[in-house]
């Protein structure tokens, strides 16, 4: 069957809407899971938000899944936020070995101290390994949280159980939108 012209471009002009309007809403969907993901962490610990008011930048991961037995893996994606406003997202993974066997899923939050860590984030160069620790989140941990390489980490779980003795590292993969 062959289309007449002015059809195809009907056609081609419906396919572009629906497809803008499906990415319109994935991204309403993810700034919703953002912002819950923060009120739920201010929430637990209210002294969280002098990290939210003082950091250069900072991103939301609402839902992090992970998964091993050996080997393992991790994968999440987030929105970057730099003044309370959305400026880009990020996809993070994480490759581990070791003693570890389970699944669980978590929220992370990474805060930037300055701009030159920000900036090692945004262009790739930023990787989570041993050296580095995340605080989880409960009230009065923020109050004993502190920077430390740049960057300060909150965690939440958010269910499941893993078992873990593992030597793993996180990376980060950050759009500008």
């Amino acid at each position: 069957m062959k289309l007449h012209p002015t059809s195809r471009i009907l056609f081609v002009t419906l396919v572009a809407v629906s497809m803008l309007a499906v990415a319109a809403a994935a991204r309403a969907d993810a700034d919703a899971q953002a912002a819950t993901t923060i009120n739920t962490i201010k929430k637990r610990d209210p002294g969280i938000d002098s990290f939210f008011k003082s950091s250069y930048a900072y991103a939301v991961f609402p839902t992090i899944g992970k998964g091993a037995v050996g080997i393992g893996g991790a994968f999440g994606r987030g929105i970057v936020y730099r003044h309370g406003k959305r400026i880009g997202t990020a996809k993070m993974t994480q490759l581990s070995i070791g003693f570890q066997l389970g699944g669980q899923a978590y929220s992370e939050v990474i805060f930037f101290q300055d701009a030159a860590t920000f900036n090692r984030f945004t262009n790739g160069q930023l990787k989570f390994g041993a050296g580095v620790s995340a605080v989880a989140v409960k009230t009065g941990a923020a109050r004993r949280a502190s920077f430390s390489r740049g960057v300060a980490i909150f965690t939440m779980a958010k269910g499941g159980l893993m078992y873990e003795a593992s030597v793993s590292g996180q990376e980060f993969d950050y759009k500008k939108d």
